[in-house]
């Protein structure tokens, strides 16, 4: 939202009109249907063996969104493209309850894991899958959500989307907004090929140093506002209370507890080495990024040696907590809880070129935490 409180005021007009820009987008959209189409054995053989991948891909190409009865209220498209962003998304959903009680909100998500945490998050809203970029798809999205006003969190640009919303006149704003140095200069090689800045109508960014970036990808000082970082805003400072279950299935029983979050591979082999090499007496209690790797985990895992056991198993009593072996958390929406447990914690994405993740939450719990070099999506956490 602007200041006072008004939404950012649309884009009536195509900013980049002209043939050249016309033909670039229509080039664009033949690129997609190309991929689509040399990747259609994959993606066909992947739904079949998987489907939740399935169901993600057959929703991303727009296949079964029904339209969403209007509540005769202006409607807002709150969207985050996985869970880190989803969740960041929540203070944003409740300040606008508050503040803006005739609005109606739906919130929108890219990944499976994404869309769990937010029908979790927002059990009493409306909550879809976002679509792949091509015109037809993103058309068929708009009718169907019918959004007032589009709220981008953290940073998503796709190019027909934002030029679909400036067609119909949604103005559409970034809040929570940053971008990395990386992602910096990929849209700097663009911007003259299709730029994309200017038809987003305010950005709400963390930092001044995004501001900057932002500023010398010529989005004019009028559309910036450095506003800080909502996920310290919706931070819950400290013990977050794991629960009688959580606490008998993978607490240490007199061990210390070691959490190894949001994991990528190869860290869980990894960590789990390091774990054997100094800290044997501890519990350790890995917790992947995205849990439909658990089982590639575990068998990873056991070549190399390690007993372990999956969370979905001791809740279905299949064998009892043992905590000389290496657990890990095979569900969603756990890990703020599994924190709660540990005496130290090394949060993931940050061995490999994945960006990090979150340093905040288990901070905010009083707990010592580790990451690797690779932290580039949280530079100033680090």
């Amino acid at each position: 939202m602007g200041s006072g409180g008004r939404a950012p005021e649309a884009l009536l007009r195509d900013p980049n009109p002209g043939a050249l820009r016309s033909l670039l987008h229509g080039l664009y959209d033949l690129a997609w249907w190309g991929a689509l189409l040399l990747a259609s054995p994959w993606l066909a053989y992947r739904s079949l063996r998987d489907p939740g991948f399935k169901t993600l891909a057959s929703e991303r190409l727009g296949r079964g969104l029904a339209a969403i009865p209007r509540k005769k209220r202006p409607r807002v498209l709150v969207h985050g493209v996985s869970v880190g962003e989803v969740k960041a998304a929540a203070p944003i959903v409740r300040g606008i309850e508050e503040r803006f009680p005739g609005l109606e909100v739906v919130v929108s998500t890219s990944t499976n894991t994404g869309l769990e945490v937010a029908r979790g998050l927002f059990d009493d809203k409306a909550v879809v899958r976002f679509p792949a970029d091509p015109r037809p798809i993103v058309s068929r999205f708009l009718r169907r959500i019918e959004p007032d006003l589009v709220l981008l969190v953290e940073l998503e640009v796709w190019p027909n989307f934002l030029r679909q919303c400036n067609r119909r006149a949604i103005p559409v704003a970034v809040v929570n907004g940053r971008i990395t140095e990386l992602s910096h200069g990929q849209y700097l090689l663009f911007r003259e090929v299709l730029p994309q800045f200017n038809r987003i109508s305010l950005f709400c960014v963390q930092l001044e140093e995004y501001a900057q970036r932002f500023r010398r990808l010529g989005v004019e000082p009028e559309r910036l506002l450095v506003t800080g970082n909502v996920k310290v805003d919706g931070l819950r400072i400290g013990r977050v209370d794991a629960g009688e279950e959580l606490t008998r299935l993978l607490g240490g029983r007199g061990r210390p507890v070691i959490v190894a979050g949001s994991t990528h591979e190869p860290e869980e082999l990894l960590v789990a080495r390091a774990w054997r090499d100094h800290t044997p007496e501890a519990r350790l209690v890995l917790v992947p990024r995205h849990p439909h790797r658990s089982a590639t985990v575990a068998a990873d895992l056991e070549r190399e040696g390690f007993a372990v056991q999956l969370l979905s198993a001791l809740r279905g009593g299949l064998e009892e907590n043992d905590p000389a072996k290496v657990a890990i958390v095979d569900t969603i929406g756990e890990l703020e809880r599994v924190y709660g447990l540990a005496d130290l914690v090394f949060v993931g994405g940050s061995l490999g070129d994945f960006g990090g993740h979150n340093l905040l939450e288990p901070a905010a719990q009083g707990v010592p935490v580790l990451f690797g070099p690779h932290v580039d999506n949280f530079t100033q956490e680090a």
